[in-house]
């Protein structure tokens, strides 16, 4: 592990790509568009779809989103994907030709939602139901950022789900999936095999993305600054990812 402070700026994308192929595998939020107060209140680049599709061309394919969020959620706000993703933490994978890869999403179950409903709505909390489970959003009230991740973690161990944390949320959600995982499938898949990858993110649950990128021969680039990360290289902000992609 590594902080952030001590990390340079990745080689230049031409650079990279004049040298051996590269698969890129970019986080959405943080790293694509701009955190915001809750999610649906986010403000994507125009095009940014497009732009995406047209970078997934210049590396032959081998380009994948790789999202806590639904792919579904994703594309009702930049409209739909033609390129590789992988939703709900890894555990929703499709290809680009959207054909789905592994088994999908696990549903939380109604008691779980249940019981994630009244806790945000007793402590003023924003629940998010996911495809893939739920998550309680505290960015509007970060002191109760402990009593969030106690219940998520005491619900998740009575019922045998995990938990996932991130930028002011927590998350429940089916075991055996993370960001490593989803990068460990699709470099099996004929667009991204043999290319080294590029693991872009902001946060902690993009960390088993880097440390996935590092097994394949590749690396991380850490958006932002934390004080221990599996990154390589670092981009302090959205707009020098945008720059460093060629969006």
């Amino acid at each position: 592990m590594r902080s952030a402070l001590d990390l340079s700026a990745p080689p230049a994308l031409a650079t990279l790509l004049a040298k051996r192929r590269h698969a890129l595998f970019l986080d959405f939020d943080g790293t694509l568009v701009e955190l915001a107060p809750t999610p649906d209140t986010i403000a994507p680049a125009p095009e940014l779809a497009v732009r995406l599709e047209h970078l997934a061309h210049r590396l032959g394919g081998a380009l994948a989103l790789v999202s806590g969020r639904a792919i579904t959620d994703i594309e009702s706000h930049i409209g739909p994907l033609q390129l590789a993703a992988a939703g709900s933490h890894g555990s929703d994978i499709r290809r680009a030709d959207g054909s789905p890869l592994g088994d999908g999403a696990q549903v939380l179950p109604p008691a779980m939602e249940e019981a994630l409903r009244q806790f945000a709505a007793q402590e003023g909390l924003d629940f998010e139901q996911k495809p893939h489970g739920g998550a309680l959003h505290y960015r509007a009230k970060p002191d109760k950022a402990e009593a969030a991740d106690a219940f998520a973690e005491s619900l998740a161990h009575d019922h045998g789900w995990s938990v996932q944390r991130g930028k002011c949320v927590v998350e429940i959600i089916a075991g055996g999936a993370d960001k490593g995982s989803a990068l460990d499938a699709l470099m099996q898949e004929a667009d991204f095999t043999g290319a080294r990858p590029v693991f872009i993110g902001d946060d902690l649950t993009d960390e088993a993305g880097f440390a996935a990128a590092a097994r394949h021969g590749g690396f991380g680039v850490l958006v932002g600054e934390r004080d221990e990360t599996c990154a390589h290289h670092s981009l302090a902000t959205v707009t020098q990812v945008h720059t460093w992609l060629e969006l």
